[in-house]
């Protein structure tokens, strides 16, 4: 992913523990700074279906999950998969859509399926979703609702690359696109593999202990309305033990939990003042001071 995406190694590990903790990930920024290619770069590592979803105003949710169709031929309804029927889902400018299409991805990120006409229908294993959104300020967008939030694992931002990272990036992309070079790494099977390798990371009490003060101190925040869930405190939990693995151990320790904290927790919460809602900054000062005040375990 690096050969594409240049410069942003700790995006990239993020991405990476998304995966192998088997959750989904939301990517938010500013147009045009590589949302979009970082997803397409994750796709592409990994040798699964791929499927991108332009989020458009008059999206549908059957535009997503498929819909019956009349066959005159058998006279009956036979279901037409659509698009979210693949290993890796780019949810590209998911708040562009109306809240209605946005919650078409609710039961497919949740359970692993989707419900049709009475029927229910398994999607691809493994089944993620990459979903990228502009900031809410910018025109034509509709904040994700927080119900939807709580279904990404994290929400991270890309960043502008540096001065000689973006030198570089003319230089690779003069002659054509290095995304179509890319080939994938892994296996289905194989990430599937490493998913089950990930719930095998040793998790000791007392960071089961000190994980919980941290989403503790968000619920009991009196900055805060709400708090982090139940939902969140396992994803913390889970992309912890991914980052252990990622970095060679087979134990999670206080460090992985601390640096995941900001982006697994931040967009679970919402602020009790008005003012400082949708602005991700104050958010994201508020989950790392929070955090900080909470003693380590020796």
């Amino acid at each position: 992913m690096a050969r594409v995406v240049l410069g942003k190694p700790e995006v990239i590990r993020m991405c990476v523990i998304a995966l192998l903790a088997g959750e989904h990930l939301l990517l938010e920024d500013v147009p045009g700074v590589g949302k979009t290619l970082l997803g397409k770069a994750l796709a592409k590592s990994i040798h699964g279906n791929f499927c991108r979803i332009q989020f458009t105003p008059d999206l549908l949710p059957s535009d997503i999950i498929g819909s019956a169709v009349f066959n005159a031929n058998t006279n009956e309804f036979a279901f037409n998969r659509g698009p979210i029927f693949a290993n890796i889902v780019l949810a590209d400018e998911i708040n562009r859509t109306t809240p209605r299409t946005q919650s078409a991805l609710l039961e497919a990120m949740s359970d692993g399926q989707v419900s049709v006409d009475g029927e229910t229908h398994t999607l691809m294993n493994p089944f993620m979703v990459v979903a990228t959104q502009n900031p809410y300020e910018f025109e034509g967008t509709y904040p994700l609702p927080e119900s939807q939030l709580d279904r990404f694992l994290m929400r991270i931002s890309v960043g502008y690359p540096s001065r000689e990272d973006e030198i570089q990036v003319f230089q690779t992309h003069r002659e054509g696109e290095p995304i179509h070079e890319l080939q994938p790494v892994l296996e289905g099977e194989e990430v599937l593999l490493l998913q089950r390798t990930v719930r095998d990371v040793t998790v000791d009490s007392s960071i089961h202990e000190y994980l919980l003060e941290i989403v503790h101190a968000t619920r009991e925040s009196d900055e805060l309305q709400v708090g982090a869930s139940t939902r969140g405190a396992l994803c913390l939990y889970r992309s912890a033990q991914a980052l252990a693995l990622i970095q060679g151990r087979s134990f999670v320790t206080p460090d992985d939990v601390k640096q995941l904290a900001v982006p697994v927790l931040a967009h679970r919460v919402i602020t009790r003042s008005f003012l400082q809602r949708g602005q991700r900054d104050s958010v994201e000062s508020l989950i790392q001071r929070l955090t900080e005040q909470v003693p380590v375990p020796v």
